[in-house]
């Protein structure tokens, strides 16, 4: 089926982002949907120990932490190695398809220890022996390192400048990676690292789900998450190769949006000829990690014409905005337009933000609602783990002088 066959009108950039914004659940019709949906409709929410899962889910359903964090006890959603070897939190209907399109990229530490001098016997040996330990119940790494013994060793020096510095990890993550033991958050939050490890029965993987079949279902994912999007963009968020990603998207029948390389489902193709953009303000503030920008990693086709020669405070220094793959900071959305930024601070409890000469009541009310959000559920808003109030002190600094 070819594009213009359909006669479809060629899309406006504001259009194109109010299409993204809809898809992304940010239009308000989510509302009171649970945490899986989500995921569901919206793509696997990045977690990197930060509140991007939480903002996910609060700026689409409204869905508060402590709803949140019971969909994760009862394995409703859960943190899994996936896509290119990262973590997701995902839904429990994709946590086969999450575990094995990660599965290759989870044997690249091993491929590493091997030129220190580690087998794969030696690991299978070890992975036997934690499985022993965790059937008594949970345990944290430490706890499973006194549990196993002499089965796991030091890598010494050299194992410690490649990152590995015992082989514990190894076989953790080989376990993790084939469905037979999952990471549970000690604190039962998302955006904390420390984990203990429990036997994952029965296993979610399954009969195994064939390598190519698997590819293909992500793409169908991902182009239903955010599509119309393209192959590169595609291949960015997989971790595939051209010709990997180019046999994964071939049964999908993608067509071609007039006037772009963006790639289209065929169900969407009437849907997004009739869209048409609301015409009213809609805010939202979402994570620097929020699956609208990162799944493409596009953000300048998030910015309206100019915003890009705006500086922006990044890690290291002010830098234009349409310079960068990623957002520098929390994001503040209209229609799927970037038009602010945000940031929590902890000292004053509240949100320091500065847009991009937008401000009425709505927005203010948008900011006030996501401000009690963060200071009663969550008490922080970190991007990451190793974030904190003194490495975004720039950044608010520069959001709260900005004119």
């Amino acid at each position: 089926m070819r594009a213009e066959g359909l006669r479809l009108p060629a899309m406006d950039l504001s259009t194109l982002r109010a299409w993204w914004w809809q898809k992304q659940g940010l239009d308000g019709s989510l509302k009171g949907a649970d945490p899986a949906a989500v995921l569901e409709r919206c793509g696997w929410a990045r977690s990197v120990g930060g509140v991007g899962p939480y903002l996910m889910f609060f700026s689409r359903a409204g869905v508060g932490r402590e709803r949140a964090d019971n969909a994760v006890a009862g394995l409703e959603i859960h943190e899994l190695p996936s896509a290119r070897g990262c973590t997701y939190v995902v839904p429990a209907s994709d946590f086969a398809l999450a575990l094995q399109v990660g599965r290759n990229f989870a044997a690249a530490p091993m491929k590493q220890a091997v030129k220190l001098g580690v087998t794969e016997k030696e690991i299978d040996r070890l992975c036997e022996a934690v499985v022993k330990a965790l059937s008594k119940g949970p345990l944290e790494p430490d706890e499973i390192r006194k549990a196993t013994g002499s089965a796991s060793r030091s890598m010494g020096p050299e194992g410690v400048k490649k990152g590995l510095s015992t082989t514990l990890p190894l076989a953790l993550g080989k376990l993790q990676s084939a469905g037979k033991i999952r990471r549970v958050p000690t604190n039962g939050r998302l955006d904390h690292q420390r984990y203990r490890y429990a036997l994952w029965r029965p296993n979610p993987l399954g009969p195994k789900l064939a390598a190519d079949g698997a590819s293909a279902d992500l793409a169908g994912r991902y182009f239903q998450w955010v599509g119309p999007a393209t192959l590169a963009e595609f291949q960015s968020f997989s971790g595939y190769g051209v010709k990997a990603a180019k046999a994964a998207i071939e049964p999908l029948g993608l067509v071609p949006i007039p006037g772009s390389d963006r790639l289209l489902l065929p169900e969407d193709l009437e849907s997004f000829r009739r869209f048409k953009p609301p015409k009213t303000p809609h805010y939202a503030l979402v994570s620097g990690l929020d699956s609208l920008v990162l799944h493409r990693r596009d953000l300048g086709s998030l910015l309206d014409a100019g915003d890009g020669k705006r500086k922006v405070m990044t890690e290291k220094a002010m830098e234009a905005l349409g310079g960068l793959s990623d957002l520098p900071s929390h994001a503040i959305f209209d229609r799927g337009r970037l038009v602010g930024l945000w940031e929590y601070d902890i000292e004053t409890r509240s949100i320091v933000w500065a847009s991009f000469g937008v401000k009425d009541k709505a927005l203010t009310d948008a900011v006030e609602r996501t401000e009690a959000f963060v200071r009663d559920d969550l008490g922080d808003a970190r991007s990451f783990s190793l974030d904190s109030p003194k490495s975004r002190a720039s950044r608010i600094n520069t959001l709260r002088t900005a004119p």
